[in-house]
């Protein structure tokens, strides 16, 4: 996987992020996920088409999940994953994306986006075959967001 992909994706998370957010999040130590990787509470997966193939997970717990909703809603108070919270987490995730599909336009390589798809859950495993995994957590006093990024070899 190419480090000037992956540091696209980074960028473009912990930006918009933190536009959202008053604890800032930062990036974490990065690791190779192995097959079938377990998540937290609620899952943002989004899928990679074009130059690049693969899928992007976001993974938080519900409680890390309701405070960001709230950024996004403006500091409306989130007191449970209802439809509201769900779409701005997955209108999060699209931003995310969207951004990370212009850096790394400008690195040389066309991406379109699959839309997102929110799960809520315990014991959730996801299977990413044929696809090598980087997880980047992105940490903050708020928690931390498991950031995976599968990309087809």
């Amino acid at each position: 996987m190419r480090a000037d992909f992956v540091n696209a994706f980074v960028k473009a998370s912990t930006e918009v992020i933190n536009n959202f957010v008053p604890d800032k999040f930062s990036v974490g130590k990065p690791f190779l996920r192995q097959n079938p990787f377990p998540t937290k509470d609620i899952v943002i997966m989004l899928g990679i088409t074009g130059d690049v193939k693969g899928q992007a997970v976001f993974s938080m717990s519900e409680e890390l999940a309701k405070q960001i909703a709230s950024g996004m809603m403006m500091g409306m108070p989130v007191d449970t994953m209802d439809e509201m919270a769900k779409s701005a987490l997955s209108e999060l995730a699209n931003m995310i994306m969207g951004n990370s599909a212009t850096l790394i336009f400008n690195l040389g390589a066309a991406i379109d986006i699959t839309p997102p798809s929110l799960v809520k859950g315990t014991k959730i495993e996801i299977s990413s075959a044929g696809m090598e995994t980087i997880c980047v957590p992105l940490v903050s006093n708020m928690g931390e967001i498991e950031f995976d990024i599968g990309i087809k070899k």
